[in-house]
């Protein structure tokens, strides 16, 4: 019989004996102490605080109190002519409540002890009651209803259909007319029954409330969310609208007034440049949250190519800086670029806001491990304008190099600067195999024969470290 044509009362019937297994014959004599009561219990709230720290112990209690009422009515059933030797009247009253009292500590193991117990009872016992004596009958329900309380639904259904069997089994290979095989079953299902409602109607107030707290958090989440972004849409369109607004009388100044010198067409062309360069970068970051549909634009993310050109902007603003390149030039990952031109622009803003007219310096590394970049400006020999930012500029590179688990150092220098130190690891290119290296040789021979050969990698390098000391000259 294959997989598809098994019917479903065959996968029914294999789930139920899977059940079975996992619930009373997997790990049955593992070790489950029965926890004590959680300070959130309703119970513990109306105890005085004095006693609470042992009332947590209450359901341990109440076992040991079956357990003792048990060997109780096991005794007194024994004491009564139910057996004349004090072996009888032990195995009659001490193995029964011996069971009970296990539960605390091996539930599953305490059960099947239980049943057993109730075999050897109901051989040596030599009363009316059959199979079940009544020491066996309250033992062994209250076994089962302790059980019920510790574990999930399924196993109580299948402690109670087990026991069913057995009484079954019991009663037809007994010689006696009367049993009471009916009303234990009766009496221990109600009991199991009233137990399993209880204890799923706990169980499902629970997770409820788990949920409701979830749900509330999630709540909090979406409404924060929903907070920033009605922040965000206003930002973009009162920061949009002034950067526009900058754009176009930079661009309509240099022709209101008459003749006007070529160093104040070059200021007002380098503020509408920066102008609208500040509006894309504001719409690809802030832009996304005007519609669901929106598109970023297509312009590039900056990368350290682009240093010259931010260099460049900010001597226009009067800050003197200095750039150098160490190391061989290379393509690093897009991250790392993105990364280390931000922490660049963020400390260069830093030393045109806290140090004006002071010198700077900008020191890019290339090694075999990563990159290091050094921001080093002198201290202000200009007066310090009040700052309306949040301080935030430092926070934020921070978070850029934690982001690519690299190291950051920011402090004051001796001569009353500041220096903004980082270094950003790039994880080193996997070795070349003996197929890369076979066809990296074909290409250099078929480069040597080729008229435009100069365009190798390494020429590429040079021509690269050529366009970076351009850009910085």
């Amino acid at each position: 019989m294959t997989e598809k044509t098994r019917s479903p009362e065959f996968h029914l019937a294999q789930n139920a004996l899977q059940g079975l297994r996992t619930d009373l014959f997997h790990d049955a004599f593992a070790y489950r102490p029965l926890p004590p009561l959680g300070g959130d219990t309703p119970l513990l709230q109306w105890v005085p605080k004095r006693i609470r720290r042992y009332a947590i112990w209450f359901p341990h209690a109440v076992v040991l109190a079956m357990a003792l009422l048990t060997f109780a009515v096991a005794y007194t059933e024994s004491a009564l002519g139910y057996g004349t030797s004090d072996f009888t009247k032990i195995i009659l009253g001490c193995g029964p409540a011996a069971a009970v009292a296990l539960t605390l500590v091996r539930p599953v193991f305490a059960w099947w002890l239980s049943l057993g117990l109730a075999l050897v009872t109901a051989a040596v016992g030599d009363g009316t009651d059959y199979p079940w004596t009544s020491g066996s009958l309250a033992g062994h329900t209250a076994v089962m209803v302790v059980v019920a309380a510790r574990t999930r639904p399924r196993t109580a259904a299948w402690m109670w259909l087990l026991t069913a069997v057995y009484s079954v089994v019991a009663e037809g290979a007994g010689t006696r007319y009367a049993t009471n095989t009916g009303p234990m079953l009766v009496f221990s299902g109600i009991c199991v029954a009233l137990v399993t409602l209880v204890t799923v109607n706990r169980d499902t107030r629970r997770e409820v409330a788990a949920e409701r707290t979830v749900t509330a958090v999630e709540r909090d989440k979406r409404t924060l969310l929903e907070e920033r972004t009605n922040i965000a849409r206003e930002l973009h369109d009162v920061v949009a609208h002034h950067m526009s607004v900058v754009a176009i009388q930079a661009e309509a100044a240099p022709y209101r007034v008459e003749n006007p010198p070529p160093e104040l067409e070059q200021a007002f062309a380098t503020i509408r440049e920066n102008a609208v360069i500040a509006l894309t970068e504001l719409r690809r970051v802030l832009g996304v949250v005007r519609a669901e549909d929106y598109e970023a634009p297509d312009a590039p993310q900056p990368t350290l190519a682009d240093i010259g050109r931010l260099l460049d902007n900010v001597r226009d603003t009067g800050l003197s800086v200095e750039k150098v390149v160490t190391g061989a030039v290379r393509e690093l990952p897009q991250g790392v670029e993105l990364s280390a031109y931000r922490i660049v622009q963020e400390a260069l803003s830093n030393s045109l806001r806290h140090a004006p007219g002071a010198t700077a310096r900008v020191e890019i590394g290339y090694v075999l491990g990563g990159l290091g970049l050094r921001i080093v400006n002198g201290p202000a020999t200009e007066s310090v304008q009040p700052s309306p930012g949040a301080g935030h500029g430092i926070t934020g590179m921070r978070e850029r190099v934690t982001m690519l688990d690299g190291e950051m150092t920011a402090e004051p220098t001796a001569d009353g600067g500041y220096e903004v130190t980082v270094f950003l690891p790039v994880p080193a290119e996997p070795p070349k195999t003996a197929d890369d290296a076979t066809k990296t040789l074909s290409l250099d021979k078929h480069d040597k024969h080729d008229k435009h050969g100069e365009h190798d990698e390494h020429g590429k390098n040079v021509r690269h470290d050529k366009h970076a000391g351009g850009a910085s000259a």
